[in-house]
């Protein structure tokens, strides 16, 4: 018979903290058409039409709209992807104020 082995736990405070969610945040822009910023959604993110066109209404009354969450490298990947359209994006940690 083999005598029990204790196993050493860490800490709470030593555990290694999830990569905090990041979100996409499209600002209001004087250039983009309403029409173009709802197509870029839907073609880049794959949003059903009235989806995009919502995150658009929120972009051009509120003056930003937050449009995709994940990851920090997933989120990086994404504002490139909205620089290539001509829209203005910044990323930042979820919760955060926008």
């Amino acid at each position: 018979m083999t005598a029990p082995v204790e196993i050493e736990r860490p800490e709470a405070a030593e555990l290694p903290k999830a990569d905090v969610p990041w979100v996409t945040v499209v600002w209001n822009d004087p250039v983009n058409l309403m029409s173009y910023v709802t197509y870029v959604f839907q073609a880049y993110f794959a949003y059903p039409k009235t989806k995009a066109e919502k995150l658009m209404l929120d972009v051009h009354e509120k003056g930003k709209a937050i449009v995709s969450s994940g990851t920090r490298e997933e989120m990086e990947r994404d504002v490139e992807a909205m620089h290539s359209y001509g829209l203005w994006a910044t990323l930042q940690k979820a919760g955060d104020r926008v």
